[in-house]
């Protein structure tokens, strides 16, 4: 699959965060998915140990997730752990991942932030830019924003604003259960977005196409 590499990736911390709020204007994020026509969702992972990080992008049928076929990369880690600058940690492994699938998704969900970021440049926005595909960010923990807890039902869920903006919404994919964090990444609007989130989960908390990312990018499972 072709891969746009849009800068390096050997940069300071300053310079890291110069290039998000350079890149964070190139953003799309009005563009309508036509869920119903996506034949192919990937999931997108990245685990880190011992100081090696490992790839994984799992490509599945949609919506009866299948899996087309599982992509993993592994080098070591070029970045230290800096909140808000994580794709400068696990870009430069994805890039190489990206590179090595046959198939191309219609859109990936990342396990991680979007929009929902201080510069509104996380891992899927920042990478959806190289893909220049849709993207989806789908975060475990609360990051950034004015949290408001949703109710309790499957498929409730609340504005998360940060300096007056939305940046995404606090989303319950299952009733009672810890709610996730859902941001446009690139070329997808919010809506679109949450729908294909929940249209992509089943019995559990995370989205199939991320669960089955996040068990392949596991490095002792490999």
């Amino acid at each position: 699959m072709h891969v746009t590499h849009l800068h390096d990736w050997n940069v300071t911390p300053d310079q890291a965060v110069k290039l998000q709020l350079a890149l964070a204007s190139q953003v799309i994020e009005d563009q309508s998915l036509d869920i119903d026509s996506i034949k192919l969702v990937a999931g997108v992972d990245v685990s880190v140990k011992d100081n090696i990080s490992q790839a994984a992008i799992v490509v599945v049928t949609f919506p009866d997730f299948k899996p087309v076929e599982i992509v993993r990369h592994q080098m070591p880690t070029p970045f230290p752990y800096i909140p808000g600058l994580l794709t400068f940690r696990e870009g430069p492994v994805l890039e190489e991942a990206f590179k090595q699938l046959k198939n191309e998704p219609d859109v990936f969900i990342f396990d991680g932030m979007g929009r929902i970021h201080p510069r509104r440049m996380g891992i899927a926005t920042h990478m959806g830019l190289w893909l220049d595909r849709p993207t989806v960010g789908c975060g475990k923990s609360y990051f950034v924003g004015e949290l408001i807890d949703p109710p309790q039902e499957r498929g409730a869920y609340s504005p998360l604003m940060y300096h007056g903006n939305l940046i995404g919404v606090t989303l319950r994919t299952r009733s009672k259960v810890a709610p996730v964090f859902i941001s446009v990444g690139h070329r997808c609007d919010l809506d679109s977005a949450v729908k294909l989130i929940m249209r992509c989960t089943t019995k559990y908390r995370l989205p199939e196409p991320i669960r089955m990312a996040h068990q392949s990018s596991q490095i002792d499972a490999v």
